[in-house]
């Protein structure tokens, strides 16, 4: 009888405790993951501390990873004079449990970079580096507007092989863009997605404005380059009858910057969208951007894990380490 009872008592509490681990098994686990995708914040990010007390600004950039170098112009080494090109890195963290972004930028000693931009110095100026890969050819291109002989702003291009872990790929060039090249000032070229069509300013006419030539499908990036000078296009719909420079795209999305009237003050930051075939009147970016001061040369990428796309220009405005410094935003645009 005791023997029955203390056997039917184990069997009980056995029972009791597999209830519970069944019931602590069933029991479901919160997903921490509260935001799967990110959204930059629509704030504007100083990047301080790869600024400085003189003029930064020009920064290339199409994609943003967690890890990504940079390149810009900046006239510190030469405390204010002459503009070289610089390199740098960005990194961000994004918190998928309370949406929260952090922002880092930091000056670089990549050993590749380093090459490339020795090999892009000129005795003058170099602005707007803009760089791309090509699956055309296989090469990699850093374009930029350097100082010619004549003072003069001319469009150039350097092309090397990816550089794949230590590998250091030779670098080929500066080379000039001859087929933009004016005897007036050429700077600040870009290409749309697909490769197929580059935008760039030239002041040929007076003032500058935002021109565009079409890339023919069988030639590459260089040997398109190499051709002899033809007359561009002018995109008509985004210029004015002031200064319209800096054109950089994204799918159907062109921003650029302008003095033109209507602005909050000096130069503004505007977008255009291509639809139906064609560029639709700029927009103004607004004052959660522009300021009374000037804003230049915005460049506008993604991140395949945000909703939204980012933007990084150069602003001269108060509150910064001096000149023209670089900033982070994330932006949308209506497409209509």
């Amino acid at each position: 009888m005791e023997k029955s009872f203390y056997s039917n008592y184990i069997v009980l509490i056995f029972s009791i405790l597999s209830i519970s681990v069944f019931l602590i098994g069933c029991t479901p686990i919160e997903n921490p993951i509260k935001f799967p995708q990110g959204t930059f914040p629509d704030s504007v990010i100083n990047m301080a501390d790869i600024n400085s007390e003189y003029d930064d600004y020009n920064m290339a950039l199409p994609t943003l990873y967690g890890y990504s170098p940079i390149i810009f112009s900046s006239n510190r080494r030469s405390s204010g004079g002459q503009f070289d090109l610089e390199q740098a890195s960005i990194s961000f963290i994004f918190d998928q449990t309370n949406g929260s972004f952090s922002l880092e930028a930091d000056m670089t000693d990549d050993a590749f970079l380093d090459r490339l931009i020795t090999k892009a110095k000129t005795p003058g100026n170099d602005f707007g580096p803009y760089r791309l890969y090509s699956s055309l050819d296989g090469f990699e291109y850093l374009l930029l507007s350097s100082v010619n002989g004549d003072g003069n702003l001319d469009l150039f291009y350097l092309k090397n092989r990816p550089a794949y872990n230590s590998s250091l790929p030779e670098v080929d060039g500066p080379y000039p863009i001859k087929l933009f090249n004016t005897n007036s000032d050429d700077a600040y070229i870009c290409f749309d997605s697909d490769l197929d069509s580059a935008f760039f300013v030239t002041n040929k006419d007076g003032n500058f404005d935002i021109f565009l030539q079409k890339r023919p499908a069988e030639k590459d990036i260089a040997s398109w380059f190499n051709l002899n000078y033809a007359i561009s296009t002018k995109v008509d719909i985004v210029n004015s009858s002031s200064e319209d420079k800096c054109p950089m795209v994204f799918k159907k999305i062109m921003v650029f910057t302008s003095n033109r009237p209507g602005g909050l003050g000096g130069y503004d930051l505007y977008y255009s969208v291509f639809k139906n075939g064609k560029w639709n009147s700029p927009v103004n970016l607004g004052p959660g951007i522009n300021t009374l001061s000037d804003e230049y040369r915005p460049v506008i990428g993604y991140h395949p894990d945000f909703t939204n796309l980012f933007m990084m220009f150069s602003s001269n405005r108060p509150g910064g380490k001096g000149g023209f410094d670089l900033y982070f935003t994330g932006v949308e645009f209506p497409e209509k």
